[in-house]
């Protein structure tokens, strides 16, 4: 077993750092938020701190999921941050959705103390934290990634290395370009068997154990049908992500048409107020043009 400290409580942290304590290892956490950290706290009889620095003191892993490129930067750098608490010989993982330039920074920073930096970006979503199976996607020197891959088998059920530092998180980006795509079909699908008079439940039954099943069907079409949308990663995130992508895809000369064109129509679901709606809701786009 071993002290782990976690950064980052939001609905993907939060059951994370949970199920490192039901594996038995020493968890102290963080997060900006104080009421939630306390909750978290008395749920599963651990530890938290009022700083990245106090919480990192003495682990031997310090496992991070926050918001965003400059989210990450504030929990790692600074005279509070986590990299100055972090001994010699320890390892960050950072689970968090970020572009391939920030991983390199910090990369390059914790190398530079003698700590070792893991991109592992996770995929499956809110029900895939709570329930412990989220595929997880490593990038990093591979003595790094042997030592830290038992403490991600706490919440992860695929984990694999994929190359060097920010080979993760380009996986990633390949995850993202394909649930975009994947999600806008899904949404025109049932869209078009409501306008053809079919029930769309039945569609589904009969569909998605062909070649047209996927995870989403399996598990968003319901809820789209019903017009809930309040069912996990939230569109502002999920916009995020794609213009991570889309920037990426410039820089290394990557034809991105689909993934542009489904971006924009996130951007529209923002508009109708949907910003914190799960992806699913692309079809709410699609209602809301009849």
């Amino acid at each position: 077993m071993a002290k782990v400290a976690f950064l980052g409580l939001g609905v993907m942290g939060y059951p994370m750092a949970g199920y490192l304590v039901k594996e038995g290892h020493e968890v102290t956490v963080y997060n900006r938020t104080t009421a939630k950290v306390e909750a978290w706290a008395k749920e599963y009889g651990a530890g938290f701190a009022a700083t990245p620095l106090e919480a990192v003191a003495g682990a031997e892993f310090v496992m991070c999921c926050v918001g965003n490129d400059d989210d990450l930067r504030s929990v790692c750098l600074g005279d509070d941050g986590a990299f100055a608490g972090m001994s010699e010989g320890s390892t960050f993982v950072d689970h968090t959705t970020v572009s391939a330039k920030v991983t390199a920074e910090l990369y390059a920073a914790g190398k530079a103390q003698g700590i070792a930096f893991v991109d592992a970006p996770v995929s499956g979503g809110q029900a895939g934290a709570e329930n412990g199976i989220l595929s997880i996607m490593c990038g990093g020197d591979q003595a790094a990634y042997d030592v830290a891959e038992p403490i991600m088998r706490a919440y992860g059920r695929s984990i694999k290395r994929l190359g060097e530092s920010g080979s993760g998180q380009l996986t990633k980006m390949v995850n993202q370009i394909c649930i975009a795509g994947l999600v806008q079909g899904l949404s025109e699908g049932l869209h078009f068997a409501e306008k053809a008079g079919l029930d769309g439940r039945a569609v589904v039954d009969v569909i998605a154990g062909g070649a047209a099943g996927s995870w989403q069907m399996q598990n968003r079409y319901e809820t789209m049908i019903d017009d809930e949308f309040d069912h996990g990663f939230a569109v502002d995130w999920m916009r995020k992500d794609l213009g991570i992508v889309l920037s990426t895809g410039d820089e290394i000369g990557a034809s991105l048409p689909v993934t542009a064109l489904v971006d924009q129509f996130y951007k529209d679901v923002q508009k109708l107020g949907g910003g914190r709606w799960d992806t699913s809701s692309l079809i709410k786009r699609l209602r809301a043009l009849d």
